[in-house]
This record gives C-alpha cells, structure tokens and sequence, in this order.
C-alpha cells in the first residue's frame, strides 16, 4: 500500500506559541500553498484520511469531499503548554520533558510514547485494508513518529526528522513490518 502524507499548511499562531492539539486556523493563503504539493499527489487515491483539527481538514476537503477523520493523526497534546509561549513555560518543566520526551508530560499531557503508540496502532490497522494508495492530512508529530514506526528507529531519534509545512511524504506500508519502507520525501 502507498501512503502519501501532508503535514498542513502554515497556521493562524504567533510565533514561539505552543500549539499541538489546539484547534487554530491555518493563514488564509493555505488554497495558494495548496497548489505547491498538489501535483505531488496522485489522482488515483482510494481514500483520504484527516486529523480532525481544522487545519487538517481544511486541506483534505481539497482533495476528496469523503474523507474521513481519525483521532490518532492527532498532534501531540501539550495539555497545560497549549497556547502559551515556550518561553512562559517553566524552564525546569521544559527541559525535564525535552530530556525524556518518551516518558515525561507536559501537565495533563501526553507524551512521546502515548503519540507513537496510537500512530503505530492506526498505521498496523490502517495495514489491515485494501486500499492501494491512501492520502493522510496530519502534524509534524505523527508523521516522525510514522518515520520511527516505520524504520524501527529508537524514539529518542524522532526530532531528527525534519518536517516542514506542506511537505509530502511517500511511504509503502507492507504486509508486515519487515516489508516497509519510506520511498521518498515527494
């Protein structure tokens, strides 16, 4: 099975915000930047699956009126830290979750760990169908965390994958775990 993923368009957010699962709009040029990624997308797509925030859904609905939502594409929830500046952020409390994003939270947040598990277990259902080329509309971190999932890398290595805004990736999803591979950044 192929697998194009999107990461969203630029977003509505002051700069230096934390921002994750907060539902923000995206800038109002996201129809313009659409059009850099458009032809990197097959016509041939079998089905289309968003994260439910807005700024996923705004450009799944570009293209295909049917698409569906899954709260597994979902951000990272930073829990307390939505919305606050990094740098309001206690400083301990920062740096004691970037020393162990895997295991250490945000307040009533989730960590590292709780995002790639539920990535993982929509990727391993996702493998179950029998759609041939599927597109996905996500967030930086669920698709990292497809990027370790899939090359069976430590979860510490996951911010060593750089993810831009309305970058597409091209992954092939096998029958198991040993027949994946990522193909290219498209």
């Amino acid at each position: 099975m192929e697998i194009f993923v999107i990461r969203h368009t630029k977003v509505d957010v002051p700069p230096g915000h934390c921002y994750g699962q907060t539902d923000v709009n995206l800038l109002n040029d996201y129809p313009d930047e659409i059009t850099t990624f458009r032809d990197k997308i097959p016509n041939d797509i079998d089905t289309v699956i968003s994260s439910p925030l807005k700024r996923c859904t705004f450009i799944a609905d570009h293209f295909s009126q049917w698409y569906s939502t899954d709260d597994r594409l979902l951000e990272m929830n930073f829990g307390e830290w939505e919305m606050k500046k990094w740098d309001e952020i206690p400083k301990d409390e920062l740096q004691n979750w970037m020393d162990n994003l895997a295991q250490t939270c945000p307040p009533y947040g989730e960590n590292l760990s709780m995002v790639q598990d539920r990535v993982s277990s929509f990727l391993d259902e996702l493998r179950t169908t029998d759609h041939k080329k599927v597109l996905l509309v996500t967030h930086a971190g669920p698709i990292r965390c497809m990027w370790n999932y899939l090359l069976q890398t430590p979860i510490n290595n996951t911010f060593k994958v750089p993810v831009d805004y309305n970058e597409v990736f091209h992954f092939n999803l096998g029958a198991t775990t040993q027949d994946d591979f990522i193909l290219q950044k498209a």
